[in-house]
Order: structure tokens, then C-alpha cells, then sequence
């Protein structure tokens, strides 16, 4: 099949080339994220291969639909960037790749929270200038520490194993409880007991319209004085004026973010030589106990291995008319729900 691959940087093309011989597909790379102004560049393909941060509303998908195209490969677990009703009524097929490596996402939490903890990017700073005092690095054991997880998936899953290796107490949120988190010492709890008792929360669920600003001002002041908040899930699922305040106002001790709400213009690129346009995530910046990566939690070459291999895979189905188990369908995901590989929503 003839694809368009939007959203591409080197590091992808260079897995997707990696993978492509195994397939008959013929790809086509572009830089430019998929928007109503790009979506002319898929004239003439059967699939479009896109990332987190592409658009895919009704319009977008009418557009592609009406230039011949019948599958929207996301590369990507979650799929809140797509109008699914939309897809649906033009007659395109969404697939995406729901379990490319749970591991990438919690290690590079559990990164957060040390960085955090320990002050790690402040020391390192530090020590580079000739500065080894101190003063300002303190830190806490995890040991015995409260950590909240919502979103107990895959990665939740993963995340607990992990937290459980320093000694800490879990407690849990999510639909659809997981019988490994339990056997991990997760306890579930309603999100008001979680906000309340948790010293360390770290969001691991998709974003839909319940979990949209899932952290907010109303949350935030059910939450322990100091507490440090991680997201590796999506960045709408944080209310960002909400958390700087709480950052403000000491409720919020640390903070470490993989993911923005408004990150399209702005992550995976380098803006190194310009002036940051969005003045909320300037303002976080300036924080000293707030660490900020650029959705990466997933990039490991593992991950990329797997996100390409499985994305062919996906097209190759859908094109042989065979039944896609990573289809975006209500029967899918209520089948993912209950075997607990449901949303658990990554880049």
C-alpha cells in the first residue's frame, strides 16, 4: 500500500525504513504534522501514518476520504487526536499500536521522580560550575513513601513493579483493576482517597472527557502539601494554569511533566535559537523544582523498533482484508478494557 508517513523525524524514517522490507508498502515522508493545510500531501495514498500531535477532526478525515485514503495508522497508543465518529461515517480505519514498550514510559517516570527527589538536575549543574555545596539539594527516601498510580494499564502495571522495588506504598485508581497490581500491593481507592493520601501521584490514564484537567484547582487542594505530580500520559489531562499556582502557593512540591497540553507547536522541535511563543510553558521553566521533557518517556529504540514493525503490521492487515486486533473499534477496546491492555494512553 502506498502510505504517507506525517509528523516524520530522522529517527523514525530510519526504523520505518528498517521495517519496510519486511512489507509491500511504498512510503512517503514528511515532516510537517497532518492539518487541514497539509492533508493535500496524501493525494493518491491508500493509508496516512501518523503521530501524537497530527490533526485527524472531521474535516481532516473527510478531506482524506474523499482523496482515496482507507487507513489512519497512528503510531501511537492513544487516539484522542482522531474524531473516531468521523472516521466511522467516511468509512477509514483507525489502527494503532497499544503496546509498544510499557517500560519506556514507567522508567522514564520513575527518571522523574528521582530527578525531582534528588534534585538531580540542579546538582548536575552545580558540580559542572565547580559548585559541590549542598545546600538546596535535599531530598527524601522513598522507602516507605505513598505513591498514587492512575491508570493501573499496562504501564501503570510496570510502574508499580517498580515503585514496589523502593519499598512503597500504592494505592491505585482505575475502571478496570488489575489483578497484577494487586498481587504488587496496589491498593484501590476512589481518586478523592488517592489525591488525599499520596505523597507522589503519577498519571498513567488516558485523556477522554473525564480525565480532561483531571488535575485542577479543585483537585489539587484534596492533595498533601508538597506533593510531587508526574504525567507520562497526555498533557490535557493537567489543568497548567491550575499547577502553577499550586506551585505558587507551595501545594505542589515538584512537578514533572513528559507531556503539555499545548506541545504541538512546540515539542519535538528545536527551538534553542528562538523565543518560546507560549508564555505558560515559559512560566514553567522558570520553576526549579519543575523538570520538563519533550514527550520522550517513549523513545527508546526498543519502543521505535517495536511502533514500526507493529504500524507495518497493522496496514498489511487491514489491506489483506484480514481482522486487525490493534483496530480502533468500540468491540476492541472493550475487549482491552477487560484483559486490563486498555487505554493506557503514551505517545
Amino acid at each position: 500500500m502506498k502510505i504517507v508517513v506525517f509528523s516524520t523525524k530522522p529517527y523514525d524514517r530510519e526504523c520505518l525504513e528498517a521495517a519496510r522490507p519486511q512489507f509491500a508498502h511504498e512510503l512517503n515522508y514528511f515532516e510537517a504534522r497532518l492539518t487541514s493545510a497539509t492533508v493535500e500531501l496524501a493525494k493518491g495514498c491508500g493509508a496516512v501514518c501518523v503521530f501524537v500531535n497530527d490533526q485527524l477532526d472531521a474535516s481532516v478525515l473527510s478531506a482524506l476520504a474523499a482523496q482515496g485514503v482507507k487507513v489512519v495508522a497512528l503510531r501511537c497508543a492513544g487516539f484522542n487526536n482522531i474524531d473516531l465518529s468521523a472516521a466511522r461515517s467516511v468509512g477509514i480505519r483507525v489502527v494503532r499500536v497499544p503496546a509498544y514498550s510499557p517500560y519506556a514510559v514507567a522508567e522514564h517516570a520513575v527518571g522523574l521522580i528521582l530527578t525531582l527527589n534528588r534534585k538531580l538536575h540542579r546538582a548536575y549543574g552545580r558540580v559542572r560550575d565547580g559548585n559541590f555545596y549542598l545546600g538546596g539539594l535535599l531530598g527524601f527516601d522513598m522507602f516507605g513513601r505513598t505513591v498514587g498510580i492512575v491508570g493501573t494499564g499496562q504501564i501503570g502495571t510496570v510502574f508499580a513493579k517498580i515503585m514496589s522495588g523502593f519499598g512503597c506504598k500504592l494505592l491505585g485508581y482505575d475502571k478496570y483493576p488489575s489483578d497484577a497490581c494487586r498481587e504488587l500491593g496496589v491498593k484501590y481507592v476512589e481518586l478523592s482517597q488517592l489525591f488525599a493520601e499520596s505523597d507522589i501521584i503519577s498519571l498513567h490514564c488516558p485523556l477522554t472527557p473525564e480525565t480532561y484537567h483531571l488535575v485542577c484547582d479543585e483537585t489539587i487542594v484534596q492533595m498533601k502539601e508538597g506533593v510531587m505530580i508526574i504525567n507520562t500520559s497526555r498533557g490535557a489531562v493537567i489543568d497548567t494554569q491550575a499547577v502553577i499556582s499550586g506551585l505558587k502557593n507551595g501545594r505542589v512540591g515538584h512537578l514533572g511533566l513528559d507531556v503539555y497540553e499545548e506541545e504541538a507547536d512546540v515539542f519535538f522541535e528545536d527551538l534553542s535559537n528562538e523565543v518560546i511563543p507560549d508564555d505558560v510553558l515559559s512560566r514553567l521553566l522558570t520553576f526549579p523544582n519543575v523538570v520538563v521533557t519533550g514527550h520522550q518517556a517513549f523513545f527508546t529504540r526498543d519502543a521505535l523498533q517495536c511502533i514500526a514493525v507493529t504500524t507495518m503490521q497493522n496496514i498489511a492487515d487491514i489491506e489483506a482484508g484480514h481482522a486487525c486486533e490493534n483496530e480502533v473499534s468500540e468491540e476492541n477496546i472493550a475487549k482491552s478494557n477487560v484483559t486490563n491492555t486498555k487505554l493506557s494512553q503514551t505517545s
